[in-house]
């Protein structure tokens, strides 16, 4: 439960600190006294998108501190645990900072987090009811919403939904495949005669490289052997040849070493020259003896070469990406015989369809249960509520197609009065009592949640009296199972509650001081007090003191017995 909350140089609030209770808090004050930044603070806290127009004026940035008791939330902890966003032993600390630069900072216990991390975590731990939740009851998608979370099959709403969806998306392939026959086979065709042209070729990738060095080298094959000779000639064959003067000079120059030592080195040198001379002489002869002027191999290398150069320029491509190109369209081929396969494509749709329709029973079984359940649940709620002799029902139309939604469309059909037949909710609920409908129906979902903090954001709209006293005990009860916090403008709830507080607004116009709001934690004294206004408008008597009195007392004893 939430135990307390935070907020600083938010909106029109300077700074407020709230220690919250078990049970039922209720919030008062003024018309345009700022009840509803409560609310505007905590779904900050719990991840919803910041403005800086929230911010005060005048101040840097705002702050909001919500710290929940989530000692019975074991699902929570372990998602903290998971993510590494531990804290204190059965506590929870969210925290937003907005900054008047438009950044966001995000905590949980400490640790920055992103929006999305503060939502999932917001989602185990408040459940808001808006005032305008009764307006939104007239659309059928929210009424079908309204009936899977109730029946709890909201999961597999979501399956039906998406089986759906797949079925369809198979179904409009397969119908467009039907459609294209003739350009898949247009098409086919033309890759089978590309695949065969380029299979026919035979290019490898090993092949090009090597067809490259083959014809350089026979393309030069006059200029190489000539260049081998020429240098066999000149080092060896010739009557000047190198090996023979260089033979000359060593000789020369070993007679002369006993004269002088330094010579020996030189020597040395030089034999080793003369060597490797001799060693390179006969690797050119066995070189020369090597090369083959073969011009019918060139005449063949190249007629090779000019097929593989007209083929890469018919598909605009360079000749070492043609191995490439024919596996590119060989996958191309073998994915079009596939989608081609009308039976196939036939196969997947009816396993489909089959999936979608056997998951969308057997959410119609649990629908039809659960509208039998929430019908009676809200056509007793509607009793107390003055509407005696009314009644409440979930109808469910088949379809016998289907759709994303299943095999029925959902309408909340209400008869306001006994004896009167059902008709659409739209068409026969006044404002007050679609408000009083809206209210038991929020209160018989909220007992099936796991949420243990429920927010009513003036959800009592359009009621009074009687039914404003029961709506309180309504609320009363909820929190006897959870911990309720209702922003209201009817004394009768506000007497219901465990505690109350009052949000006051206030302006020191004489030193031009912005517009402050407080939230202010009444004892039993102020709470008559601010009752008493609620009922008596501007001027408070003491009739209107005693009268709020009374109703704090009734509420006291009502809730005990």
């Amino acid at each position: 439960m939430l135990k307390h909350l935070g907020i600083k140089n938010f909106v029109i609030v300077d700074q407020v600190d709230l220690d919250l209770m078990p049970g039922f808090t209720v919030v008062t004050g003024e018309t345009g006294a700022g009840k509803s930044i409560v609310i505007d603070a905590l779904t900050l806290a719990l991840g919803e998108r910041g403005d800086i127009n929230q911010i005060r004026m005048g101040c840097d940035r705002a702050e909001i501190d919500a710290l929940f008791d989530i000692s019975r939330l074991p699902d929570l902890k372990h998602w903290l645990r998971e993510n590494d966003l531990d804290g204190d032993p059965d506590l929870c600390l969210l925290r937003r900072i907005l900054e008047n630069s438009g950044r966001s900072r995000s905590y949980i216990n400490g640790h920055g987090v992103t929006l999305q991390q503060l939502r999932l975590a917001g989602n185990f731990l408040i459940d808001i009811h808006s005032q305008h939740v009764h307006q939104s009851l007239l659309q059928k998608d929210i009424q079908l919403e309204l009936l899977d979370a109730f029946s709890g099959c909201a999961e597999l709403a979501r399956t039906v939904k998406a089986t759906y969806q797949s079925w369809q998306s198979r179904q409009r392939h397969r119908i467009a495949m039907e459609q294209q026959m003739e350009e898949s086979r247009l098409k086919r065709e033309q890759l089978e005669w590309q695949v065969q042209e380029l299979f026919d070729l035979n290019l490898t990738t090993d092949e090009w490289h090597k067809l490259q060095v083959d014809h350089n080298r026979l393309s030069h094959m006059a200029t190489l052997l000539a260049a081998a000779d020429s240098a066999v000639e000149t080092l060896s064959e010739s009557e000047s040849a190198v090996l023979k003067k260089v033979d000359a000079i060593t000789a020369q120059l070993h007679s002369l070493v006993d004269y002088d030592q330094q010579l020996e080195a030189i020597t040395d040198l030089l034999d080793s020259a003369r060597i490797q001379l001799q060693e390179g002489v006969r690797d050119l002869k066995h070189y020369r003896q090597g090369l083959d002027l073969d011009p019918q191999a060139l005449q063949d290398m190249e007629k090779r070469l000019s097929a593989i150069h007209a083929l890469a320029r018919k598909y605009r491509t360079s000749a070492e990406e043609l191995p490439p190109l024919l596996d590119n369209l060989q996958c191309q081929l073998e994915a079009l015989d596939s989608e081609s396969d009308i039976s196939h494509l036939q196969a997947q749709e009816i396993a489909a369809k089959t999936e979608y329709v056997a998951l969308a029973k057997q959410l119609s079984q649990v629908r039809q249960h659960g509208s039998e359940a929430l019908s009676h649940q809200v056509s007793a709620a509607m009793q107390m509520l003055a509407m005696s002799g009314g009644r409440f029902a979930v109808t469910l139309t088949p379809s016998e197609q289907g759709n994303a939604q299943g095999f029925e469309q959902i309408e909340f059909q209400v008869s306001a009065n006994q004896g009167l037949p059902l008709r659409p909710l739209a068409k026969v609920a006044s404002g007050g009592e679609l408000s009083r409908i809206s209210l038991a129906i929020q209160v018989i979902c909220s007992k099936l949640g796991t949420v243990p903090t429920l927010i009513f954001d003036e959800v009592d709209v359009g009621i009074g009296g009687k039914v404003a006293e029961i709506v309180g005990n309504l609320l009363k009860k909820l929190a006897n199972e959870r911990q309720v916090l209702c922003i209201t403008h009817l004394p009768q709830v506000a007497a219901s509650g465990d505690q109350q507080w009052q949000v006051i607004k206030s302006a020191d116009l004489a030193e031009n001081q912005p517009i402050s709001s407080t939230i202010k934690v009444l004892d039993q004294p102020e709470r008559i007090e601010e009752i008493a206004r609620m009922l008596g408008g501007v001027k408070i008597t003491e009739v209107t003191r005693k009268h709020a009195a009374e109703m704090l007392h009734h509420a006291h004893h009502a809730a005990s017995e």
